[in-house]
């Protein structure tokens, strides 16, 4: 039976958006103002879905009201090399967004479960360094995904219209035929949290060959914080990588872990500007999470160090061409969390099927199972039914807001860890460190809430006097601005 993302139809946009992009990519090196407008156009043209279109608007909504962002997708078109325009913002953006979402809709709809929009895999665990407290520091060191069983993964995640495949581990790069997934998989958009150090010059050329692979650096900060914790002479290798990825016009990210110790320092003008200078486009941010290799508590952000976060990531997007998104705070993006299948899983190199990155229990492993069967296990749906875990979505993750739910999730699904003392995010002394921290948080997240609430009515008064504005709008301006003098 013909699969969804292969109709007619599907195949007739994909062939239509192809030369259209051709057409677009040389409209963005001549006038990329108005090729933002063609691509919304565009975007608005092929949103199948209602709730679709609405976030199309949406975004054309923040880029005209947030001048930053034309800054920023100034910088794809100027910055950015012909080959990734067409792949990666093709695969990413057609091929995933447009026509992808539509198809995991239809399918969740016939299946009774969500279907992801992305899923994290690691191709290997084997790693060329050891860094404190890794979230996959206890995975088993010997496992590497056979290429076959990579390569059925992604072709069923098309078949599912899921075309955006992001890869950790250990190290990516390390595994030997991650370029011929890439070759063999052109239409799909990847990416990979990498620590950077293997990106010598046959790297990069690599990658720009590829056109459809995103690397994504991880780093604590600047060069003291970022050795501390990776080893010495690291971050000097991260910033030769960098420079040669800028050289060859290649789009690449960030990724840092959130500690109670650099949380300034990663948010600090100075290092993103450091990172824009470097020719970084966007960020990943991770709150630490007491889990992996010798889990420290002390490690983890106080309340006060995540309100902060709040408002500083906010300010940070509407003032720097660059974006940063933080998993934790931006519930009120994404509606809660995101995991168990929602919107995307984890699969790790032994073929445990994991709700995310950070919670290592599974019930299914994907070699024994279609990528269709094992979105509809009992975890993911244990997930999805308690989904949102909190009304108030600053305490999305059932980790460290809602450290109940993971309990009663794993006992209701009948979880095992995926490693030796994975179980201990459940048990004391860290859930209770867990229980204390996340009732403190709320107490926090509560006062914040009410504050974002006032500022909107506030706004909408002042609003009122000079022209028409709904409250939806309104309230958009606070999340995406940080509410200005806050």
């Amino acid at each position: 039976m013909t699969t969804p993302a292969l109709t007619l139809s599907v195949r007739a946009k994909r062939y239509a958006a192809r030369r259209a992009m051709e057409w677009l990519v040389e409209r963005l090196r001549r006038d990329p103002d108005r090729a933002i407008d063609t691509v919304l156009s565009w975007g608005k043209r092929f949103a199948v879905a209602e709730a679709h279109r609405q976030q199309i608007a949406e975004l054309e909504g923040a880029i005209r009201k947030n001048p930053v962002m034309r800054q920023y997708v100034r910088r794809i078109a100027l910055e950015v090399h012909p080959n990734q325009q067409r792949g990666v913002v093709f695969n990413w953006f057609i091929n995933n967004v447009l026509l992808g979402i539509p198809v995991q809709r239809a399918l969740a709809e016939r299946l009774g479960h969500e279907v992801a929009n992305l899923i994290l895999i690691d191709p290997t665990e084997a790693c060329n360094l050891r860094c404190k407290g890794c979230w996959a520091g206890e995975y088993a060191r010997h496992h590497t995904m056979d290429f076959e069983l990579l390569d059925r993964i992604v072709a069923e995640a098309k078949e599912l219209g899921i075309y955006w495949i992001v890869m950790s581990g250990g190290e990516p790069l390390v595994y030997k035929r991650l370029f011929d997934l890439f070759a063999k998989h052109q239409d799909v958009a990847f990416m990979a949290f990498t620590n950077g150090t293997l990106i010598d010059d046959r790297v990069a050329d690599r990658i720009l060959e590829a056109a459809n692979f995103v690397p994504c650096i991880s780093l604590e900060g600047f060069r003291q914080s970022t050795d501390a914790r990776r080893g010495a002479g690291v971050f000097d290798k991260i910033s030769a990588a960098m420079d040669r990825l800028k050289e060859r016009k290649l789009v690449f990210g960030t990724s840092v872990t959130i500690t109670r110790h650099n949380v300034e320092e990663i948010t600090s003008d100075a290092f993103i500007d450091w990172l824009i200078e470097k020719g970084a486009f966007f960020g990943w941010s991770f709150h630490y999470i007491p889990i992996g290799r010798d889990p420290d508590v002390n490690l983890t952000v106080t309340p006060e160090q995540r309100e902060y976060l709040v408002w500083r990531v906010r300010e940070i997007r509407t003032t720097k061409p660059y974006l940063l998104a933080d998993f934790w705070n931006d519930g009120d993006y994404t509606l809660g969390c995101i995991a168990g299948g929602r919107r995307y899983f984890h699969i790790t190199a032994s073929g445990d099927v994991e709700p995310c990155a950070f919670a290592h229990f599974s019930v299914d492993n994907i070699k024994d199972k279609s990528l269709r069967e094992v979105l509809g296990n009992p975890l993911f749906r244990a997930y999805q039914k308690r989904q949102p875990f909190n009304s108030n979505h600053l305490l999305p993750c059932p980790i460290i807001d809602n450290p109940q739910a993971l309990r009663e999730i794993v006992a209701e699904s009948g979880a095992h860890p995926t490693h030796p003392g994975a179980e201990t995010v459940l048990q004391d002394p860290i859930a209770s460190y867990l229980d204390d921290v996340s009732r403190r948080w709320a107490e926090r997240a509560a006062l914040i809430r009410r504050r974002m609430q006032e500022t909107v009515a506030e706004r909408e008064v002042a609003v009122a006097a000079t022209a028409p504005c709904s409250e939806e709008d309104l309230e958009e301006r606070v999340l995406v601005g940080g509410g200005g003098d806050l």
